[in-house]
Order: structure tokens, then C-alpha cells, then sequence
């Protein structure tokens, strides 16, 4: 199902309405064994963040209300999305995405855990604890455009991928929870400076 859908939503998003630019796609690493990080104000993101890995698949992680009607639920599942419960997680929040990672398959994670407009938003700790525990790089995005669906295919949206943040770029001398917070740090000042970078590049777009 995820081949089919994104196959068919790069004809009429990409090549047809032309309404996603990609930035910095010399990033993303070869191997598909990474976690993929992306800003979040709308399910926009999903889409497009999606369609700049094509063909690579994204496994997103996704709250468990989301899962609670069982064709929509069934649906998501068709998709790679898999449910986390954001509000008591326990091991299997991170046994899941770990193991995806160890069958070199990309995880996808929002980390602000929810939809927000407020940039600079303060990041959760998951993506960097599932990277390390998964021993995967980290591929910092950002997204700036349309946050209504109907903008997908009448606006513009812009993805730009930032170098990725690799285990060994850790300094060894901190511990597990430093370490963790060391990435957690990377990923918030990295995604920041890609989405002030976007919005110069949609106000010159715009000029």
C-alpha cells in the first residue's frame, strides 16, 4: 500500500502540480538504517517529508488515538505507521522503532510529539534515545509551506535536509543520558537553523 500511495501521490504532488522542493537531498545517507527528524504543524509534513525519500519508505510513529477506529487504524498500519502511547510509553515505545532500525529500515519521528506552530518548540527525547539504541544516524528536516491539504497541490512546499548527526559524532566522554542530550541539543539547533534557512528561501521564492 505505501509503494501505491507514494507513487501516486509523487505523479500529482511532484511531477504534476510541482508543489514540493527539496533541499539538501545530497544528505540523506545512502544506507536506509537512519531516523528521520522533521519540524510539525499540520499531517502536511507526513506527506511531503515522505515524498522527498521516495523510493525509501518511512515507518512514522504515530499517537495511538489515531489507531482507535480499526479500518483507519488498519489503514495507517498499511502505511508503516505504527502506534506509540505518547502520554505513559514504555519499553515497546522503543523496542518497535529500535528493531525497524536494526532491519535497516528509516524511522520517522516529529520530535515536538505534537503538532505546533510555535518554532523552536522544545524537542522530546525520543528520536535521539531510539538513534542510539538503534545505532542509526540521525537525518535532521525541516518544512516550511502549506498546512492545509488543499495546499499540497495549489501552494509550495519546501523540505531541506540538514547533514546527518552520526553515533560516532557523540563525544565519548559523556554519559548515556548526556549523550542522549547532547542529541536531543544537535537536533533542536540543527532543525532550527534549516527552518530560518527555508523561510529566506520562500520569501525570495515569493519576491
Amino acid at each position: 500500500m505505501y509503494q501505491f500511495i507514494s507513487k501516486l501521490l509523487d505523479l500529482i504532488l511532484v511531477k504534476m502540480a510541482k508543489s514540493l522542493y527539496v533541499i539538501g537531498k545530497e544528505n540523506i545517507p545512502k544506507d536506509n538504517k537512519f531516523v528521520v527528524t522533521c519540524t510539525h504543524e499540520s499531517y502536511n509534513e507526513v506527506i511531503m517529508l515522505g515524498m522527498a525519500l521516495v523510493p525509501n519508505e518511512i515507518h512514522y510513529m504515530a499517537k495511538k488515538e489515531l489507531f482507535k477506529n480499526k479500518w483507519f487504524g488498519q489503514f495507517l498500519t498499511s502505511l508503516n505507521a505504527f502506534p506509540v502511547d505518547r502520554e505513559n510509553p514504555g519499553p515497546s515505545t522503543l523496542k518497535r522503532p529500535v528493531n525497524l532500525l536494526k532491519d535497516n529500515k528509516t524511522v520517522g519521528i516529529f520530535p515536538t510529539g505534537h503538532r505546533t506552530s510555535v518554532e523552536g518548540a522544545p524537542l522530546k527525547r525520543g528520536a535521539s534515545t531510539i538513534a542510539m539504541l538503534g545505532k542509526a544516524p540521525i537525518l535532521p528536516a525541516a518544512y516550511v509551506g502549506p498546512t492545509k491539504l488543499h495546499g499540497l497541490i495549489t501552494g509550495q512546499a519546501l523540505i531541506k535536509f540538514g547533514e546527518p548527526i552520526y553515533p560516532s559524532d557523540i563525544p565519548k566522554d559523556l554519559k548515556r543520558n548526556e549523550k542522549i542530550d547532547y542529541l536531543t541539543h544537535e537536533i533542536e539547533r540543527r532543525t532550527a537553523q534549516l527552518q530560518k534557512e527555508l523561510h529566506l528561501i520562500q520569501d525570495s521564492l515569493s519576491k
